[in-house]
């Protein structure tokens, strides 16, 4: 953790220890009294937190402000359901790569069950989201929104200026020489399986690009951080 985050403030600065990021602080960080760390709220300001005590059940600390959440990338990642300990990758990592919103959704090749994983049922996703944010330490943290279907996700408005669907089976070329790319953009990212020739026949209507990342066949959690990676150097961004 670069940063460690909450949703809300700690109440009088103190941290339990049988919180995750009080035992992070003690056992992993192995900071003492006197030693200072990254805090920040979600979404908030962020600032240098300065450990004055330890006891048995909290660390608490004072707390100096540095500054305000930096706005996040202009990219939106459209990615296919997959196995959730692959989508809790890539939930990780395409916050830490600084994208504005997540996208989920349903495909004709996904397993169904995927959508009814314990991942989203329980809100456990958030987790991950967080994860990604401490890594980059930031604390900026993208939507998160889940849809059946892509017919029901691209059925809804959005405010995109380029539509880029990685695919392998249409050739568009590479992504890294992709010409015109305006920001907001939106980069679809298909399933373990590919998308059906419905799906793309669909995104084609509504107006998406095709570009590849190159002849191998990449696992979708290489491919969401590599093309985003990429996407974000062709914008200017990394």
């Amino acid at each position: 953790m670069n940063i460690i985050l909450f949703e809300q403030w700690p109440e009088n600065n103190r941290i339990s220890r049988s919180d995750h990021r009080g035992a992070h602080i003690v056992k992993v960080l192995r900071l003492g009294v006197g030693d200072q760390f990254t805090l920040g709220l979600v979404n908030g300001e962020w600032g240098v937190a300065t450990i004055h005590a330890i006891e048995d059940d909290v660390v608490a600390f004072h707390y100096e402000k540095r500054g305000d959440s930096q706005p996040l990338h202009p990219v939106t990642l459209l990615v296919a359901q997959v196995r959730p300990i692959c989508m809790k990758r890539i939930l990780r990592e395409a916050v830490s790569l600084g994208v504005e919103q997540i996208l989920i959704t349903g495909a004709d090749t996904a397993e169904r069950s995927y959508a009814s994983a314990k991942l989203w049922s329980t809100g456990e996703f958030r987790a991950y989201l967080l994860n990604g944010a401490m890594q980059s330490g930031q604390t900026s943290v993208p939507s998160c929104s889940l849809f059946p279907s892509l017919d029901a996700l691209l059925d809804s408005p959005h405010p995109w200026k380029s539509r880029i669907l990685l695919d392998n089976v249409l050739d568009g070329g590479p992504l890294s020489q992709a010409q015109g790319i305006e920001s907001p953009v939106v980069l679809a990212i298909g399933p373990e399986r590919g998308w059906s020739e419905r799906e793309r026949s669909l995104f084609l209507k509504h107006g998406f690009m095709p570009h590849s990342l190159g002849e191998r066949v990449l696992r979708t959690e290489t491919a969401c951080s590599a093309a985003t990676a990429i996407l974000l150097g062709r914008l200017g961004y990394i």
